[in-house]
């Protein structure tokens, strides 16, 4: 009989008296970990070295430090409005960063948020490196005897929905069951502010020993704040847009670069001919390009397409609502079969139709609005989005292969990596000196499934240079000491540059296709290495036309469409005001500006040298908290945000 309580601590402290000794939870990651339960029982374990926790998890959200100096000023007013003040940062992530975890508290995740633990010792070396799909398996060795989770009610009903994460739990109790371990105490948090989400998300509420339902106010979700979208991410965008074909099923990561791409082919869709004008200003010969002829297609959307990845984002949303994403399919075999013959009846078409679901994702993860989009989904869009275990969207060998195939046509994978090498190993998740930036999650399983299935492609996105103020450094490199993809499943890179066809082509192809998307300041570099490593013929030289590959011809050949709105800052809506739009784009030059000794020099100069008055700045200043600044820091912090502000100005 299933348990139910209003209040978190009694949940804890029933926690505790039904397991007594060692604790071993479970929890999901993103916003399906119930943040106040957990922080409940750490709270309980944190002092008391007699009762020793051990967390298995994933991806723990915490928002972002404010800083220091203007980024403080700016940030403060902003991480309050969008996270609330009463947003329940996870404790034992604060202690992860600060490396003061206690010993008989141990904290593994298979996933970080990306960059936030890179410094802690105790999270890097707790880390455990899995596909997302081996993640289940890894916990139930682990033999975890409690799992937590947050989860929806259901309006005017008993059942419960897991919602945002249908990924592992069932995975995690099925490879338990199969181990012959016993079930461990389930423990729901109800969460009003959750999504209800129907189909294989819902379980009766007895799938749980003990449902917790606090009482109001009830902390918002974590709200990823979308950022703005650059030149660099819609050139890359625009190249991945015209690898999608019509009628296939796309998968897409999180980013501005999955921004970028969401906004390219609702623009593909809804405004064919601007589409074809940017893409012919960013790249003339794109339409010929044989990646494109073979695998692409820059033509509306007539079918539309299945959209079926790990992850659902404000990306989805979009599609979704322009009729991008809208190919249904179905779990019936028999009728998927007789859809590719092209012998589907009238009934199997009705079927299709009533049945069907054209999105399917295994958690979702996005801003407050792409939250309020879930909550408010017409009935039709709601039978149509369905969540799945992360067994089934992530693999082919879930049990289903023959129906997932039949789905999953024309596949494009499209996923961000940090940077490539020449002969097409990619690195996303860590660095050479062995520290984890995130984790390699779902990458590896949809860069294999790409090659697993027919008329499928992964696409790897990656800009081309990674610049910190004082150096720049090219992301096409000859070599690197880690890799998330090995160079035998390569397919397609792309960056600002333009699309680099690896699949099944010989070393010295993939040396001459990597170094055409290579900055133009590299290419002498990375070609030279190649024929030192006797990867490239002597006499090979580069053509003229790859020295165009600036950031300068890129910024060029947009700025008429980022100027008319084609490109906007935002395309998938912003959690930014106006003035705070300007405001991240002066921070943003201004940081750029005094990344050197030289620069700052400069760059302090012209600020104290340049009229001290508001002028039309005033809005800006008084966001800052720096009208009437006091005090010669104050005064030289106004005068480089006015300096800033007039640089970035739009005209």
């Amino acid at each position: 009989m299933t348990d139910l309580t209003t209040d978190l601590d009694a949940a804890a402290s029933r926690i505790l008296e039904r397991r007594p000794g060692e604790l071993r939870v479970g929890a999901p990651l993103g916003i399906g970990k119930p943040h106040r339960l957990i922080n409940a029982l750490y709270a309980r374990v944190v002092d008391d070295p007699s009762r020793p926790m051990q967390l298995y998890t994933a991806l723990s959200l915490n928002p972002p430090s404010p800083g220091s100096g203007l980024q403080a000023r700016f940030a403060k007013p902003f991480l309050a409005r969008h996270f609330g003040d009463d947003f329940p940062r996870l404790a034992y992530v604060d202690a992860l960063q600060a490396d003061v975890l206690p010993p008989h508290v141990q904290v593994e995740e298979f996933y970080m948020q990306s960059g936030a633990l890179l410094h802690s010792r105790q999270a890097q070396r707790a880390y455990t490196s899995l596909n997302y799909t081996m993640a289940a398996d890894a916990i139930a060795t682990r033999e975890p005897n409690v799992v937590v989770q947050k989860v929806a009610a259901e309006p005017d009903g008993t059942r419960l929905s897991l919602s945002s994460n249908t990924d592992i739990t069932q995975d995690l109790l099925d490879a338990m069951r199969a181990r012959g371990l016993p079930r461990p105490l389930m423990v729901a948090e109800i969460d009003p502010e959750l999504p209800w989400i129907g189909g294989s998300a819902v379980v009766e509420r007895d799938f749980f020993d003990l449902v917790v339902a606090p009482p109001g106010p009830h902390p918002r979700l974590f709200g990823l704040p979308r950022q703005p979208v650059g030149d660099v991410d819609y050139a890359i965008g625009l190249y991945a847009s015209a690898l999608v074909r019509d009628g296939g099923t796309l998968q897409i990561g999180i980013g501005t670069l999955a921004d970028a791409l969401s906004h390219a082919l609702v623009l593909r869709h809804t405004d064919n001919a601007g589409y074809r004008r940017v893409l012919r200003a960013l790249a003339p010969d794109i339409e010929r390009h044989p990646a494109v002829v073979e695998s692409g297609g820059l033509g509306p959307f007539e079918t539309g397409l299945y959209g079926c990845s790990e992850m659902l984002n404000e990306g989805f949303k979009r599609l979704v609502e322009s009729g991008v994403i809208r190919r249904k399919v179905h779990d019936d075999p028999g009728l998927m079969q007789r859809l590719a013959r092209g012998e589907a009846s009238l009934e199997d078409q009705a079927r299709l139709e009533a049945e069907g679901e054209f999105l399917h994702g295994a958690f979702y993860l996005g801003s407050p609005d792409f939250y309020r989009w879930l909550r408010g989904m017409d009935d039709a869009t709601r039978r149509a989005v369905g969540m799945r275990r992360i067994s089934e969207i992530n693999q082919l060998y879930g049990g289903n292969e023959a129906l997932e195939r039949l789905q999953r046509r024309d596949a494009r994978f499209f996923n961000t990596c940090m940077m490539a090498t020449a002969l097409g190993a990619a690195v996303s998740d860590g660095l050479e000196d062995g520290r984890v930036v995130s984790g390699v999650g779902g990458q590896y399983n949809f860069v294999a499934m790409a090659h697993a299935l027919a008329d499928a492609r992964s696409v790897l996105m990656f800009r081309a240079v990674r610049e910190d103020g004082r150096h720049a450094q090219s992301n096409v490199r000859w070599n690197y000491g880690h890799a998330t993809i090995p160079r035998h499943l390569r397919d397609v890179y792309l960056n600002e540059y333009g699309i680099a066809d690896l699949r099944g082509r010989t070393d010295e192809d993939c040396v001459i296709a990597m170094a055409s998307i290579c900055d133009a300041r590299f290419q002498d570099d990375l070609l030279g290495q190649a024929r030192a490593h006797r990867k490239l013929r002597e006499d090979f030289r580069a053509p003229t036309r790859w020295k165009h590959n600036t950031r300068r011809h890129v910024a060029g050949a947009l700025a008429p469409f980022r100027a008319d709105g084609t490109l906007p800052d935002y395309p998938l809506g912003s959690d930014f005001t106006p003035v705070e739009q300007d405001l991240l784009r002066a921070l943003g030059w201004l940081k750029r500006a005094t990344g050197t000794p030289i620069g700052k020099l400069r760059t302090f100069g012209q600020a104290l040298a340049a009229s001290g008055r508001p002028g039309d700045h005033r809005a800006a200043l008084q966001r800052m908290a720096l009208e009437r600044p006091q005090g010669v820091g104050e005064r030289v912090e106004a005068r480089l945000l006015q300096l800033a502000l007039a640089r970035t100005a739009r005209r």
